[in-house]
């Protein structure tokens, strides 16, 4: 396994764990206690806002540990030089996030157009959102080990 791909399986660890572990603490620490906080936009945007600060430290720091333990473990420096190949793969993987996000955002739509509650649209968007970057890591991944 090449260490692209093991950034981008830790990269894809990571974001699971940072979202489970997200949902979890505003399940204990708001809604168990109040379950009438779910009908509140107020609260779900400033949960979400704060969702992205801790997500971009979080995953700064899991790269940062992440290089140093592999630099102590193989003595191998993270390449930084990207060519043809990692450009090419970049490229599709980002055009599979688009569609998985745009998927989620027109599933959004539809339950929002029949009528459903505005706090199902939001979690609709945001696991859209979390769902295209995995899968855009998963195609990475595919795109690494079967080629362009």
């Amino acid at each position: 396994m090449c260490q692209k791909e093991k950034m981008i399986i830790v990269s894809m660890v990571s974001s699971v764990l940072i979202i489970v572990f997200y949902a979890l603490y505003v399940y204990q620490k708001y809604i168990s206690g109040n379950p009438e906080v779910i009908h509140d936009l107020s609260f779900w945007g400033k949960a979400f806002l704060y969702f992205i600060p801790v997500t971009i430290v979080a995953q700064i720091i899991i790269h940062i540990v992440f290089a140093i333990v592999n630099k102590i473990a193989t003595n191998e420096d993270i390449p930084s030089i990207t060519d043809e190949m990692d450009r090419l793969i970049e490229l599709k993987s980002i055009r599979i996030s688009h569609w998985t996000f745009i998927f989620g955002f027109i599933l959004a739509m539809v339950a929002m157009a029949i009528g459903k509650q505005a706090y199902l649209m939001l979690l609709i968007l945001v696991f859209s959102g979390f769902a295209s970057s995995l899968a855009s890591d998963i195609a990475k991944i595919y795109f690494y080990r079967k080629g362009v």
